[in-house]
């Protein structure tokens, strides 16, 4: 008996998912529970178990489609001819009954126009004849290595473009003493000084959805992470309650599972606010965009051995700029500036 394998509804309000890789291949005997697909949202790539064993007998949706939840992935056991077409996308349809009789993608498709390659003079190499990507960039001319967008980064390029498009940023920096400070929990140290800190401001803790504001009372910041997919945000909970050795275990943790790929979905979801720090790569200053659907972000920079003036003297002290960027329709420069101040002011222990 044939099991249909059907993209999985997976939670807060996704619609749609992208095949990032099979980890099958058809023709393959599979158990229950062996790695089947990974799936790339806009939250993070999950690799999901199959849920029966036997034969994958049809691979239905090629690596880089994007389709809609209910739509059939792939067909284990039976002879992989009695999945119902009108359970996938018209998407996966196309795929399967392309124009011309070519077994190709729309991403292929598009792919091989950019490149000027006619489809019809491409042998596949895919399942069931289907031309891939290889297949058309070795039949291109185009100079140069080329990759396709997918997963991870493609996620992050519609994110921050829209970050980009619809928030209005401004941007407050300031010096601040880390002289005192174990620069070794310096993330941790950030995170609870902005939670504490958010409470006094608290329309910067706060996010956009629809036509409304909402005042978050929680303080769960989100930590940037880069790695090589592309820039993750992993959510560190209870910034405000908790102690900063419990912050500096999490803040560990989870950046290893960014770097590993790892990362749970609900490790990424309902961040307030979000905290960004590259380390000595960070230089003096750089503007980062507001994480959408939050209204602000906070930057640490690079810390370093500087003269300055106290008391009259001129002193070598550790300074490190920090800057705010918030989103002007909904914080104003005085708020923004009287944050950052409070931040600092807690680092430095005044």
């Amino acid at each position: 008996m044939a099991y249909e394998f059907k993209l999985p509804d997976l939670g807060e309000g996704l619609t749609e998912g992208e095949i990032a890789r099979w980890l099958v291949r058809e023709g393959q005997e599979i158990a229950e529970d062996d790695p089947l697909v990974e799936i790339a949202t806009d939250k993070t790539t999950v690799e999901i178990p199959s849920p029966a064993g036997g034969v994958v007998s049809k691979i239905v949706v090629a690596e880089g489609e994007v389709v809609p939840v209910g739509t059939v992935l792939v067909v284990i056991g039976g002879d992989g001819g009695q999945a119902e077409p009108t359970a996938v996308s018209d998407t996966a349809a196309r795929s399967r009954t392309p124009r011309d009789s070519v077994r190709a993608t729309p991403l292929v498709r598009r792919l091989a126009e950019e490149l000027g390659v006619d489809l019809a003079t491409i042998t596949g190499t895919g399942p069931q004849g289907r031309i891939t990507e290889q297949d058309v960039r070795g039949g291109g001319s185009r100079e140069g290595r080329r990759e396709p967008i997918r997963g991870i980064r493609r996620q992050m390029f519609e994110h921050l473009a829209r970050a980009h498009r619809e928030i209005p940023p401004v941007t407050w920096v300031e010096e601040c003493d880390f002289t005192d400070l174990d620069v070794k929990q310096l993330v941790p140290l950030v995170l609870k000084a902005a939670a504490e800190s958010l409470k006094e401001f608290p329309e910067l803790n706060a996010r956009i959805e629809g036509d409304e504001l909402v005042y978050l009372d929680r303080y769960d910041v989100g930590v940037a992470v880069q790695t090589e997919q592309g820039l993750v945000v992993p959510v560190v909970r209870g910034c405000d309650t908790r102690p900063v050795e419990e912050l500096a275990a999490d803040v560990r943790r989870l950046a290893e599972s960014a770097q590993a790929g790892t990362l749970k979905p609900e490790e990424l979801r309902d961040g307030t606010f979000t905290v960004t720090s590259a380390g000595r790569s960070s230089g003096l200053f750089t503007t980062p965009l507001v994480n959408h659907p939050q209204v602000a972000i906070l930057g640490v920079y690079r810390i370093a051995e500087r003269p300055v003036v106290r008391d009259g003297e001129i002193v070598v002290r550790k300074m490190g700029n920090v800057s705010v960027t918030f989103d002007h329709r909904v914080i104003d420069g005085k708020r923004a500036a009287g944050f950052g101040l409070a931040v600092i002011g807690r680092l430095q222990g005044v």
